[in-house]
Protein backbone atom coordinates (compact mmCIF):
# COMPACT_ATOMS: atom_id res chain seq x y z
CA UNK A 1 0.00 0.00 0.00
CA UNK A 2 1.29 3.45 -0.57
CA UNK A 3 2.88 5.19 2.07
CA UNK A 4 0.77 8.12 3.05
CA UNK A 5 3.42 11.28 2.75
CA UNK A 6 4.44 9.82 -0.47
CA UNK A 7 2.92 13.53 -1.67
CA UNK A 8 4.65 15.29 1.06
CA UNK A 9 8.02 17.67 -0.46
CA UNK A 10 10.84 18.43 2.00
CA UNK A 11 10.12 22.30 2.83
CA UNK A 12 12.77 24.67 1.12
CA UNK A 13 14.44 27.21 3.08
CA UNK A 14 15.95 30.06 1.94
CA UNK A 15 18.91 31.54 4.84
CA UNK A 16 20.28 34.98 3.68
CA UNK A 17 23.76 35.60 4.66
CA UNK A 18 23.60 38.49 7.30
CA UNK A 19 26.24 41.60 6.82
CA UNK A 20 30.04 41.13 6.92
CA UNK A 21 32.00 42.78 9.25
CA UNK A 22 33.96 44.53 6.60
CA UNK A 23 30.75 45.68 5.13
CA UNK A 24 29.38 47.09 7.80
CA UNK A 25 32.63 49.00 8.35
CA UNK A 26 32.44 50.09 4.87
CA UNK A 27 29.09 51.64 5.58
CA UNK A 28 30.50 53.80 8.73
CA UNK A 29 33.16 54.61 7.45
CA UNK A 30 31.39 56.27 4.19
CA UNK A 31 29.21 57.70 6.88
CA UNK A 32 32.02 58.97 8.55
CA UNK A 33 33.90 60.74 5.32
CA UNK A 34 30.86 62.53 4.38
CA UNK A 35 30.36 63.79 7.67
CA UNK A 36 33.90 64.90 7.04
CA UNK A 37 33.46 65.97 4.19
CA UNK A 38 30.80 68.69 5.00
CA UNK A 39 32.82 69.73 8.19
CA UNK A 40 35.72 70.63 5.46
CA UNK A 41 33.28 72.28 3.29
CA UNK A 42 32.05 74.36 6.12
CA UNK A 43 35.59 75.13 7.29
CA UNK A 44 36.66 76.19 3.84
CA UNK A 45 33.55 78.85 3.46
CA UNK A 46 34.40 79.96 7.31
CA UNK A 47 38.35 80.56 6.13
CA UNK A 48 36.98 82.85 3.56
CA UNK A 49 34.59 84.58 5.28
CA UNK A 50 36.70 85.46 8.17
CA UNK A 51 38.67 88.10 6.71
CA UNK A 52 35.32 89.78 5.71
CA UNK A 53 34.08 89.30 9.12
CA UNK A 54 37.03 90.58 11.00
CA UNK A 55 37.28 93.55 9.18
CA UNK A 56 34.06 94.82 10.18
CA UNK A 57 34.28 93.22 13.97
CA UNK A 58 37.26 95.84 13.86
CA UNK A 59 35.95 98.36 12.93
CA UNK A 60 32.74 98.76 14.22
CA UNK A 61 32.93 96.62 17.56
CA UNK A 62 37.06 96.99 18.85
CA UNK A 63 37.34 101.01 19.24
CA UNK A 64 39.70 102.92 21.28
CA UNK A 65 37.93 104.38 23.95
CA UNK A 66 36.68 108.49 23.02
CA UNK A 67 36.52 107.30 19.00
CA UNK A 68 33.96 108.47 17.37
CA UNK A 69 32.41 108.24 13.58
CA UNK A 70 32.20 111.48 11.54
CA UNK A 71 30.12 109.81 9.01
CA UNK A 72 26.88 108.04 10.45
CA UNK A 73 26.83 104.16 10.35
CA UNK A 74 24.19 102.63 8.50
CA UNK A 75 22.63 99.43 10.61
CA UNK A 76 21.44 97.42 9.38
CA UNK A 77 23.20 98.00 5.76
CA UNK A 78 21.70 98.05 2.67
CA UNK A 79 22.39 96.18 -0.17
CA UNK A 80 22.91 97.80 -3.69
CA UNK A 81 20.32 97.32 -5.89
CA UNK A 82 21.03 94.37 -8.24
CA UNK A 83 18.15 95.39 -10.73
CA UNK A 84 19.01 99.00 -10.56
CA UNK A 85 20.02 100.11 -14.29
CA UNK A 86 22.37 103.30 -14.81
CA UNK A 87 23.29 105.15 -18.53
CA UNK A 88 26.35 106.60 -18.89
CA UNK A 89 26.99 109.95 -20.02
CA UNK A 90 27.35 108.62 -24.45
CA UNK A 91 24.42 106.15 -23.59
CA UNK A 92 25.35 102.77 -22.57
CA UNK A 93 22.51 101.11 -20.05
CA UNK A 94 25.15 99.30 -17.79
CA UNK A 95 23.82 97.74 -14.26
CA UNK A 96 24.02 99.91 -11.31
CA UNK A 97 26.00 96.89 -9.85
CA UNK A 98 29.23 96.79 -12.48
CA UNK A 99 30.45 99.55 -9.69
CA UNK A 100 30.99 96.75 -7.15
CA UNK A 101 34.38 95.78 -6.05
CA UNK A 102 35.74 99.05 -5.11
CA UNK A 103 35.27 101.45 -2.44
CA UNK A 104 32.78 103.95 -3.33
CA UNK A 105 32.25 107.72 -2.19
CA UNK A 106 29.05 108.59 -4.13
CA UNK A 107 27.66 111.84 -4.24
CA UNK A 108 24.17 112.54 -6.19
CA UNK A 109 22.39 115.51 -7.42
CA UNK A 110 20.55 116.44 -11.15
CA UNK A 111 22.98 117.35 -14.05
CA UNK A 112 22.40 121.45 -13.63
CA UNK A 113 24.82 120.96 -10.39
CA UNK A 114 24.59 123.99 -8.54
CA UNK A 115 27.61 125.14 -5.77
CA UNK A 116 26.46 122.67 -3.23
CA UNK A 117 26.79 119.96 -5.77
CA UNK A 118 30.57 121.46 -7.15
CA UNK A 119 31.50 121.46 -3.26
CA UNK A 120 30.56 117.59 -3.23
CA UNK A 121 32.44 117.18 -6.59
CA UNK A 122 35.71 118.71 -5.23
CA UNK A 123 35.56 117.04 -2.27
CA UNK A 124 35.23 113.78 -3.17
CA UNK A 125 38.34 114.12 -5.74
CA UNK A 126 40.54 115.68 -2.87
CA UNK A 127 39.73 112.80 -0.44
CA UNK A 128 40.20 110.01 -3.02
CA UNK A 129 43.78 112.09 -4.34
CA UNK A 130 44.28 112.69 -0.25
CA UNK A 131 44.44 108.64 0.57
CA UNK A 132 47.67 108.29 -1.40
CA UNK A 133 48.77 104.74 -2.33
CA UNK A 134 45.42 103.81 -1.20
CA UNK A 135 43.73 105.53 -3.92
CA UNK A 136 42.65 103.11 -6.12
CA UNK A 137 40.62 101.09 -3.56
CA UNK A 138 38.27 104.28 -4.17
CA UNK A 139 36.11 105.54 -6.57
CA UNK A 140 34.29 108.22 -6.61
CA UNK A 141 31.29 108.32 -8.00
CA UNK A 142 28.42 111.17 -9.19
CA UNK A 143 24.53 109.99 -9.86
CA UNK A 144 23.06 112.19 -12.25
CA UNK A 145 19.19 112.45 -11.31
CA UNK A 146 16.70 113.93 -14.02
CA UNK A 147 18.55 112.20 -17.43
CA UNK A 148 20.21 115.54 -18.41
CA UNK A 149 23.70 116.02 -19.65
CA UNK A 150 26.44 118.17 -17.55
CA UNK A 151 27.54 120.78 -18.72
CA UNK A 152 31.09 120.61 -21.16
CA UNK A 153 33.28 122.38 -18.61
CA UNK A 154 31.85 120.10 -15.59
CA UNK A 155 32.60 116.67 -17.83
CA UNK A 156 36.09 117.88 -19.07
CA UNK A 157 36.79 118.12 -14.48
CA UNK A 158 35.05 114.67 -14.01
CA UNK A 159 37.74 112.31 -15.86
CA UNK A 160 38.61 110.24 -13.55
CA UNK A 161 35.36 110.09 -11.98
CA UNK A 162 32.13 107.29 -12.52
CA UNK A 163 29.55 109.31 -14.19
CA UNK A 164 26.11 107.83 -14.44
CA UNK A 165 22.64 109.09 -14.71
CA UNK A 166 19.91 107.51 -12.92
CA UNK A 167 16.55 107.64 -12.22
CA UNK A 168 15.86 109.46 -9.17
CA UNK A 169 12.87 107.32 -7.52
CA UNK A 170 14.35 103.78 -7.57
CA UNK A 171 18.13 105.33 -6.24
CA UNK A 172 15.67 106.35 -3.12
CA UNK A 173 14.98 102.83 -2.32
CA UNK A 174 18.52 102.63 -1.76
CA UNK A 175 20.25 105.55 -0.66
CA UNK A 176 18.04 107.81 1.98
CA UNK A 177 19.10 111.03 3.46
CA UNK A 178 19.17 112.00 7.33
CA UNK A 179 15.60 113.17 8.29
CA UNK A 180 15.25 116.47 6.81
CA UNK A 181 17.80 116.41 4.32
CA UNK A 182 17.79 116.13 0.82
CA UNK A 183 19.63 112.88 -1.02
CA UNK A 184 22.05 115.73 -2.30
CA UNK A 185 23.22 116.87 0.78
CA UNK A 186 25.31 114.07 1.82
CA UNK A 187 28.78 111.97 0.46
CA UNK A 188 27.39 108.34 0.70
CA UNK A 189 30.36 105.50 1.51
CA UNK A 190 29.51 101.76 -0.18
CA UNK A 191 31.90 98.75 0.54
CA UNK A 192 33.26 96.50 -2.04
CA UNK A 193 30.60 93.86 -2.03
CA UNK A 194 27.92 97.28 -2.13
CA UNK A 195 26.57 97.50 0.96
CA UNK A 196 25.85 101.33 1.41
CA UNK A 197 27.27 101.65 5.09
CA UNK A 198 27.59 104.97 5.84
CA UNK A 199 26.36 108.87 5.52
CA UNK A 200 28.45 111.73 5.80
CA UNK A 201 26.57 114.85 7.42
CA UNK A 202 24.80 116.83 5.57
CA UNK A 203 26.75 119.77 3.68
CA UNK A 204 30.20 118.66 4.24
CA UNK A 205 33.34 121.46 3.52
CA UNK A 206 36.15 121.62 3.27
CA UNK A 207 36.57 122.06 7.13
CA UNK A 208 34.91 118.60 8.01
CA UNK A 209 36.72 116.83 5.12
CA UNK A 210 39.44 116.09 6.72
CA UNK A 211 37.54 114.03 9.33
CA UNK A 212 35.77 112.28 6.63
CA UNK A 213 39.18 111.29 5.63
CA UNK A 214 39.90 109.85 8.85
CA UNK A 215 36.73 108.11 8.60
CA UNK A 216 37.62 106.43 4.90
CA UNK A 217 41.35 105.70 6.25
CA UNK A 218 40.04 103.89 9.03
CA UNK A 219 37.64 101.69 6.99
CA UNK A 220 40.59 101.22 4.21
CA UNK A 221 43.00 99.85 6.73
CA UNK A 222 40.50 97.71 8.32
CA UNK A 223 39.41 96.04 5.25
CA UNK A 224 43.17 95.78 3.85
CA UNK A 225 43.52 92.16 4.47
CA UNK A 226 40.72 91.19 1.97
CA UNK A 227 40.21 94.19 -0.14
CA UNK A 228 42.39 95.04 -3.33
CA UNK A 229 42.28 97.40 -5.70
CA UNK A 230 40.59 97.40 -8.71
CA UNK A 231 37.64 95.26 -10.01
Amino acid sequence: MPSKHTDLQPLGLTVHSTPSMLSLAQGVQDHATQRTGRWKMFAVLLVCAAPVIASYFTYYVVRPEGRRNFGALIAPQKDMPAALMTTTLEGQAVPLSSLKGQWLLLSTSDAACDAQCETHLYLQRQLRESLGREKDRLDWVWLIQGGQQPSAALQTALQSAQVLQVDATALQTWLQPQEGAKLSDHLYVVDPQGHWMMRFPAHLDKASAPQAKRDLERLLRASSSWDQPGR
